[in-house]
């Protein structure tokens, strides 16, 4: 029998430094929505089962070009996100 689990994840802060301004609506987006996708399809992780408050994480670093676009760059956060979740 499949266990329905519904969590909210609440982002307070997200800092990055060296993106362009134009680029926040679109990687904010981006985060939510891979992060979304992550969590569905992968499960919530053991640190997310019980609930709580995660007052500071600092996710994996990460790579991107230059030239990439704000979903691009959301998306990989949300993986470096997820990724942390699971540590």
């Amino acid at each position: 029998m499949a266990v329905n689990q519904t969590i909210e994840v609440y982002i307070d802060k997200l800092v990055l430094h060296g993106f362009a301004p134009h680029q926040r609506q679109d990687i904010a987006a981006a985060v939510e929505a891979e992060l979304t996708r992550l969590l569905t399809e992968r499960g919530i992780p053991n640190t997310l089962q019980s609930g709580g408050n995660i007052p500071v994480m600092n996710a994996a670093n990460f790579s991107v070009n230059k030239n990439f676009k704000g979903k691009t760059i959301g998306s990989k956060i949300a993986n470096s996100v997820y990724k942390s979740f699971r540590k």
